[in-house]
């Protein structure tokens, strides 16, 4: 029979090899198909990891949408494409037409994805479409008492003259790339967990500088805004008035227009709105209230001088718990708080595009649970500050610098 078979003339061999040879080719092409595909969408998926990743280390919640979105393109096309890739290849892969990033501003996450096609190896078999996706999220460093918002003002933090700062387990931070982006000079002396600036500092060295860590953190990531999730209140003028006479004056919780808080004020507990509204106090005045939330709102400023006393506290609880001052992201009302000895401030006073002059006057705790927060803040006299308030704080808390995770 074999004999036969291989002396036949009749071309049946030449028959059934072409028959055989369609599924043969078929699995061929079908399992290199896959295996670059599989290639592919594995070199997608490690972009896109390393996309979100690089979005995340640069985050901010006002970060323009179509900056993140050429941001992340770049990036994608640097890792998938490598730095040699010709147009044609960028736009015939769709991985870039089809490029998506998406925040979610409640978990401090960036989600990125895309889909590529990748064309079969046998003709006229339909391409292989490939989507993955990345999610990177944005978590908080270390415990922190101090931040400046500002990326590029010089010596966005501040200390000089007679100036003696005590940190106690947290961290001063700055986001400014400055070279001298916290500065000490002088008499000054800083004593805290670490010091973390984006840019470079200037005198943290020596005697005057006493950092657990040992020497300042510089060229770090950023540090997150830690009320960029809390919003003032929108009420409008309610027709408050603010009291005449003199003596104390006694204030319930409510909204105040245009009007001057002078004397002596004693706030009850609840939330202040002053809209177009300012705190000046006179002579020997005061302004005490515990459980309170001021939101300085408007062209609305607060100035307090030293032989002035201010004695105020945070609520510990509710939508605004651990806030004491809040200024509006809109006011760049400098923010001046220069109480005589008998002061006690503690909670977060909050100005992110203001500079916040700060003057302590008691190294034994006149500002124990205290967290400064401005565009660029300047310290003098004599602050102990703690890191451990969370009970105080009603939870909330603040972090410097942050760690990245991929979390999908």
């Amino acid at each position: 029979m074999l004999r036969r078979f291989w002396n036949s003339q009749d071309g049946n061999f030449a028959v059934m090899l072409a028959i055989t040879s369609v599924p043969v080719l078929a699995v061929v092409g079908g399992a290199l198909d896959v295996a670059n595909t599989y290639a592919k969408a594995s070199k997608l998926q490690n972009s896109l990891d390393a996309t979100a990743l690089a979005i995340a280390s640069n985050y901010s919640p006002d970060m323009a949408a179509a900056d993140m979105n050429q941001q992340g393109k770049d990036i994608l096309a640097a890792n998938f494409f490598g730095e040699n890739a010709q147009d044609a290849d960028l736009q015939a892969s769709g991985a870039l037409s089809n490029f998506k990033v998406e925040v979610d501003p409640t978990q401090d996450t960036v989600n990125v994805s895309s889909k590529i096609v990748s064309p079969s190896f046998l003709r006229g078999f339909p391409d292989w479409r490939v989507t993955r996706s990345a999610s990177a999220r944005v978590m908080g460093g270390m415990p922190a008492c101090m931040l400046a918002l500002n990326s590029n003002a010089s010596a966005a933090i501040k200390l000089q003259g007679n100036t003696d700062v005590s940190l106690n387990g947290c961290v001063v931070a700055s986001n400014s790339k400055a070279a001298d982006s916290i500065s000490r000079g002088g008499s000054a002396s800083l004593k805290a967990e670490c010091a973390l600036a984006v840019g470079q500092t200037s005198g943290l060295s020596g005697s005057y500088a006493k950092l657990a860590c040992g020497t300042p953190l510089e060229r770090q990531i950023a540090s997150l805004d830690p009320l960029r999730n809390v919003n003032p209140p929108t009420d409008g003028c309610s027709g408050k008035n603010f009291p005449t006479g003199g003596g104390t004056k006694n204030l319930s919780p409510g909204v105040y227009c245009g009007e001057k808080f002078d004397g002596t004020i004693t706030l009850a507990a609840g939330t202040y709105v002053l809209r177009d509204t300012s705190i000046k106090l006179t002579g020997s005045g005061s302004l005490t209230g515990q459980g309170v939330t001021i939101f300085l709102l408007g062209s609305s400023g607060m100035t307090v001088n030293a032989n002035q006393t201010v004695n105020l506290s945070p609520p510990t609880s509710g939508p605004y718990a651990g806030i004491t001052i809040f200024q509006g992201r809109d006011n760049t009302q400098e923010l001046k708080i220069n109480g005589g000895s008998a002061s006690k401030l503690s909670g977060f006073v909050y100005a992110p595009n203001a500079h916040i002059f700060f003057a302590g006057n008691s190294a034994s705790g006149s500002s124990d649970c205290l967290r400064l927060v401005g565009d660029t803040i300047e310290m003098t006299g004599s602050s102990a500050i703690q890191s451990d308030c969370k009970a105080q704080l009603g939870g909330r808390t603040m972090t410097a610098g942050r760690f990245l995770a991929l979390v999908q």
